[in-house]
């Protein structure tokens, strides 16, 4: 996008200068365009997720033209409520996936696995403490930083073949990525899903 004169101009197009038709192809040239006074234009938006847009300001003091939405807050219970209901989305499909386990069960089947009732106990023990954290944040900033927690994964290097084709993991080199989890839908993991081989620890910052 451009700026001139006041206008925003979303697509190329022809443009009447002191009197002077040009043609939508000086959209392609950064000389011309810079002769003529038009700049290249952005904008900045709040997070959606947490902000409306607000008052709208322009700066056109640099080579950039910036046009800047502030900020207004959205309401904090609204936000809680939509993390709640989340997280209990969330956790209702993991126990979705191994309430066969009692079904079996209770028509004479295999008893319920220990792992399994530790890892439903586990669940269930998780998303009360989640509805607990998430009532507890009062303000943008924490909420934000819920669902977008700083964690360090480490992992084991990869072995190649001369093809580029995976073979093992290297017993003792490891690399580490930072990442964000949002803590709404970290829960503990299936017992009966594979195992990351790769992954060496995952620890929050």
């Amino acid at each position: 996008m451009w700026y001139f004169n006041g206008e925003i101009i979303t697509r190329p197009k022809s443009m009447i200068i002191s009197s002077v038709l040009y043609p939508q192809t000086i959209f392609q040239d950064t000389t011309t365009l810079t002769s003529l006074g038009i700049k290249p234009y952005r904008e900045v938006k709040p997070d959606s997720r947490y902000y409306f847009n607000g008052a709208f300001t322009v700066n056109t003091s640099g080579d950039e033209v910036v046009g800047t939405y502030a900020g207004t807050q959205k309401n904090l219970a609204n936000l809680k409520s939509k993390m709640l209901e989340k997280t209990k989305l969330h956790v209702a499909s993991l126990h979705a996936e191994i309430d066969w386990y009692w079904t079996r069960a209770s028509k004479g089947g295999t008893a319920v696995p220990s792992n399994i009732q530790t890892y439903a106990t586990a669940l269930y023990s998780e998303h009360e403490t989640k509805k607990t954290e998430i009532a507890s944040l009062n303000t943008i900033a924490k909420i934000k930083a819920y669902e977008s927690k700083p964690f360090t994964e480490t992992r084991k290097e990869k072995v190649l073949d001369d093809d580029g084709n995976f073979v093992e993991y290297h017993a003792s080199n490891t690399f580490t990525v930072a990442k964000t989890i949002d803590m709404c839908t970290h829960y503990s993991k299936n017992p009966t899903h594979d195992v990351d081989a790769g992954l060496v620890s995952l620890v929050a910052d």
